[in-house]
């Protein structure tokens, strides 16, 4: 009798560690779709700043670092090879086109452009799509956090090489920006 109850509580115990780490296989699998999606906006949103760069690139001839900066800043998040490289990369590259943006506010002829308009619409339709697919990837990496962090799970999920990820987040200049309430000028 106590053969079959340990017996019993061995399979218990098993099926349990099994569903768990099925869990934790199955949140770690749709945060990495989730990434793909974001993947898949960020390629078209690198594929776009060559041709924003050479657009304003005749009217900003006194601008040059600005131009630099968010060309080496895509340089970096394409070759950025993990999830969280490519989060750290894209930071910089934000904030480095927030630059730019900022910059073009001195060049009227160039917002006026209809090249540099159109260019403008797709980088925002973009960066909209971005958004929206980064809400459903920190979503994603909530849900493994959680199941990561929480008991019992928890006991198991180092040992199964689970840990806690990293959120895709606005990074820390970006997050100032968002805070400050927005300039309106009726000139």
């Amino acid at each position: 009798m106590a053969a079959i109850i340990t017996i019993a509580i061995i399979v218990i115990i098993a099926l349990l560690l099994i569903s768990i780490y099925n869990r934790l296989v199955r949140l770690r699998n749709n945060r990495e779709n989730a990434f793909a999606d974001i993947d898949v906006q960020l390629r078209q949103r690198h594929d776009l700043i060559p041709q924003l760069v050479d657009s304003v690139r005749g009217y900003m001839k006194h601008e040059q670092k600005v131009l630099t900066d968010v060309t080496e800043a895509r340089a970096k998040a394409m070759g950025a090879t993990t999830i969280d490289g490519k989060i750290q990369a894209e930071a910089q590259l934000t904030s480095a086109l927030q630059g730019l943006k900022i910059a073009v506010e001195a060049y009227p002829d160039l917002k006026a452009s209809q090249n540099f308009m159109n260019l403008q619409e797709e980088i925002s339709d973009v960066e909209n799509k971005l958004a929206a697919a980064r809400r459903y990837f920190n979503s994603a990496t909530k849900e493994l956090n959680n199941a990561v962090e929480v008991f019992p799970s928890n006991l198991f999920a180092g040992m199964f090489g689970f840990r806690k990820e990293m959120m895709f987040d606005l990074g820390e200049e970006r997050r100032e920006d968002m805070e400050e309430a927005p300039k309106i000028n009726f000139e």
